[in-house]
């Protein structure tokens, strides 16, 4: 039912979206949808809390004692997946915030704010320790949000660019090895791309 939910609120958004739709999606009778959801803002919230559950997790790759590099890996690997494999499940949350976080603007300012400072403690310390570049912490988690969910919220915008139907497969793993050279070097960490560029010339002998 939450799946049937997502896709219909991501598609309608919160005022379009019908429980009669959303109980013919999922296959079951209206009166089971309302029997476990009271109203359509009761699975509307329900919906929300699965994603930001679901996005948050992602974050506890991110500790002190992590690698930099494999820790911002894993995370920025699992938002891509996330937004190749629940690319509804972005949509809801653009809309939502688009229009106003009307329904979890208090969820915003306290659970995902704490989370975000644990997590940005945790680079600023990586940063004190020399492990990493310094980096404002805060906003390199929106600049990965961002560069992550663009692919489910624009990807028509991209597959338009890039003249596809549809993102393959390839093209996440290509726009996810983009995105980690960004987010990496960003921090003075090594990547991928790094390991293919030619090594330079020995500089010439000019001695005579």
């Amino acid at each position: 039912m939450l799946k049937a939910a997502e896709k219909v609120f991501a598609r309608a958004g919160f005022q379009g979206a019908t429980m009669a739709e959303i109980a013919d999606l999922a296959g079951v009778p209206k009166a089971t949808l309302h029997y476990y959801f009271g109203s359509k803002e009761e699975l509307y919230r329900a919906v929300l809390d699965n994603i930001l559950t679901l996005w948050l997790a992602e974050t506890e790759s991110i500790t002190a004692d992590a690698d930099p590099a494999t820790a911002l890996t894993t995370y920025v690997r699992a938002k891509m997946r996330l937004s190749a494999r629940r690319p509804d499940a972005s949509r809801v949350f653009a809309n939502e915030i688009v229009h106003g976080a009307t329904h979890i603007g208090e969820y915003l300012r306290t659970e995902l704010r704490k989370t975000v400072e644990a997590r940005a403690a945790v680079i600023d310390q990586w940063a004190a320790e020399g492990r990493i570049l310094p980096v404002d912490a805060t906003h390199l988690f929106f600049t990965i949000w961002a560069a992550t969910q663009t692919y489910a919220d624009f990807e028509s915008q991209v597959c338009a660019v890039i003249g596809k139907s549809r993102l393959s497969a390839s093209d996440h793993e290509r726009a996810c090895a983009h995105v980690l050279t960004v987010v990496l070097r960003t921090c003075g960490l090594p990547c991928a791309a790094d390991q293919l560029r030619p090594v330079p010339p020995p500089p010439a002998n000019t001695t005579h």
